[in-house]
């Protein structure tokens, strides 16, 4: 690919075979999105400390751009849950300029990122770390969400995460059982809805329903027209938002924090959007889009924006088919704050604050938990640390030591890879199982070695030397006699390989794992995620235990072989 190419957004590309097909699929595919994120939109601004109205510019202007210069086909951008702690914190300190700044600079460093391609270190954050934070975020976003979901009034909340719980423990004999019935209802309809119709968003059921039901019957409730005045109808306004320079290396801490959250939830949300639809996004052209995107929404009075999973996820099981899904998207919400805003008045917080909730559960990643704390102790010190400094200090002072010790823990492993020992008989003759150079490889057998330590910063190698499975044959052995160390990282690694094998109707096998990677594998309960039967102790064993697996199967053939044997890694 030649330089000038090399940097065209996904939105130009794409046209060159464009269709009438695939606009009507964009079109389908965006007011479908535009309407889930509706109320998110107005959620995410709340949670930050802004205004509702600050999301919503953020999803239209931000999420516009993103489509439009991003280098992924499906990605979805707006304001998301991993910002809402920071933002609100620096609103609290700083106030909505402070906050323009730090959005400012987060822009720069993510458009510079990606011109640099430093978009690459952002792997070096390791799994225990946004396991840890991604965990922490959650809970503090469910518990910023309590005060409005019971209809509390306990005044001024505190922003730390003790103080805040002990004032709203204290005013609990303050609940409003119509905001709490609210709440409920519009929980039920979120989480029951998508069971009876997949295609219908449950969230902006649950706020229409409430909306109307709030409106009609004048529940005493707290609604955004009673607390925020209602949302202002036009579009957005440019302005150059007013901050002080003394400012900018007080805040550079949190910008750095903004870029570095913006760029790994962006590139994540576009490895699930590739899986999800075959596609293959281009990680610099990404992050310069992310960079311009929260470069512009501050000037028009939004807040942080990235790459959002979930409604990436929906924008793809819609339908569509290019970019301009999300520019379809972004006018959607445009149109419902042009002709809409006045009704927005009698959405009732209760409502929106249930929304959260299923954001914040749904983006915890909970499950993960049990994996981490069957891990090393060091790896679970880790997580432990990162996700109490979340909760209990700040965020970008978590991210900062969870990546120190993750650095130190690196270090450690791999000083714990050099061995020095004598070669004796019995050393030669417990080898010989595992020579490749004296097997006869079977065409239905692809054989992949990873040489050397695999944990965070590396795993990305495994996903670029199979990103077509399409040419590999039905049995995949991954010889892991060379791999010194394993982490986090690298174990999710494989089990998302693992994943993307069996959906494709191929087989994992792993052999010769040493020492402490078969002791990680065993711990964290992966023997049972692929089949014990599956992880062999050498190549012997693995060509064998292919035979068995292809004498029942009659799956992929010959000729597909015969092209992964074409088709260099």
């Amino acid at each position: 690919m030649n330089f000038p190419t090399q940097w065209l957004p996904e939105s130009v590309r794409s046209l060159r075979t464009y269709s009438r097909h695939d606009f009507s699929a964009d079109l389908l595919a965006g007011l479908t999105v535009g309407l889930v994120a509706l109320p998110l939109a107005m959620a995410f601004g709340i949670a930050s400390g802004v205004t509702p109205q600050a999301g919503l510019y953020t999803a239209i202007v931000a999420g516009a751009l993103i489509s439009a210069l991003g280098g992924s086909r499906m990605q979805i951008g707006g304001p998301t849950g991993a910002f809402v702690v920071i933002v609100a914190g620096i609103v609290t300190k700083f106030g909505t300029s402070g906050l323009a700044l730090v959005t400012l600079m987060a822009g720069v460093m993510l458009v510079f990122m990606g011109i640099t391609r430093l978009g690459a270190a952002v792997k070096f954050i390791p799994r225990p770390v946004t396991i840890g934070f991604t965990n922490g975020i959650a809970l503090l976003i469910a518990s910023t969400q309590i005060k409005d979901f019971l209809g509390l009034k306990p005044g001024t909340v505190p922003s730390a995460f003790i103080p805040r719980m002990k004032v709203l423990v204290e005013h609990l004999n303050t609940v409003s059982w119509p905001a709490l019935a609210l709440s409920i209802a519009s929980l039920a309809i979120i989480i029951f809805l998508p069971r009876v119709n997949k295609r219908v968003p449950g969230s902006i059921v649950a706020m229409l329903a409430c909306t109307i039901f709030v409106a009609l019957l004048g529940v005493p409730v707290e609604t955004i027209g009673s607390k925020f005045g209602g949302i202002p109808t036009g579009l957005p306004k440019l302005s150059l938002p007013d901050f002080k320079a003394e400012h900018i290396l007080l805040l550079f801490p949190s910008a750095v924090t903004v870029a570095l959250l913006a760029a790994v939830e962006s590139l994540l949300s576009a490895v699930v959007a590739d899986s999800m639809a075959g596609t293959k996004h281009n990680s610099n052209v990404e992050l310069i889009a992310q960079g311009v995107a929260n470069f512009a929404s501050p000037l028009f009075g939004g807040i942080p924006a990235t790459g959002a999973i979930a409604r990436t996820a929906t924008n793809i099981r819609a339908g569509a088919k290019s970019p301009i899904a999300g520019v379809v998207h972004a006018l959607t919400l445009l149109t419902i704050v042009l002709v809409a805003a006045p009704l927005a008045r009698y959405v009732p917080l209760a409502t929106l604050s249930a929304v959260l909730f299923v954001v914040a559960y749904n983006m915890g990643e909970w499950r993960e938990i049990g994996t981490i704390v069957r891990l090393s102790a060091a790896d679970i010190s880790v997580w432990v640390v990162t996700f109490a400094l979340t909760v209990l200090a700040d965020l970008t002072v978590a991210v900062e030591v969870g990546m120190i010790l993750a650095a130190l823990l690196y270090i450690y492993r791999i000083s714990q890879t050099t061995t020095v020992a004598p070669v004796t008989k019995e050393y030669i003759r417990d080898g010989q199982p595992h020579i490749l150079q004296d097997k006869e490889v079977p065409w239905y057998v692809a054989i992949l070695r990873i040489h050397g330590p695999f944990l965070f910063g590396t795993t990305e190698k495994l996903a670029e030397a199979t990103t077509d499975l399409n040419h590999f044959p039905a049995v995949v052995v991954v010889r892991l006699r060379n791999m010194t160390a394993l982490d986090a990282t690298g174990l999710h690694a494989l089990e998302v390989f693992a994943k993307r094998l069996r959906k494709s109707g191929r087989t994992l096998l792993l052999c010769g794992a040493r020492d402490q990677p078969a002791e990680l594998l065993r711990r964290a309960d992966f023997v049972e995620h692929i089949g014990p039967e599956n992880i062999l102790p050498h190549i012997d064993a693995a060509l064998r235990r292919a035979s068995e697996i292809n004498s029942g199967f009659g799956g992929i053939g010959q000729e597909m072989a015969d092209d992964f044997q074409r088709t260099p890694l």
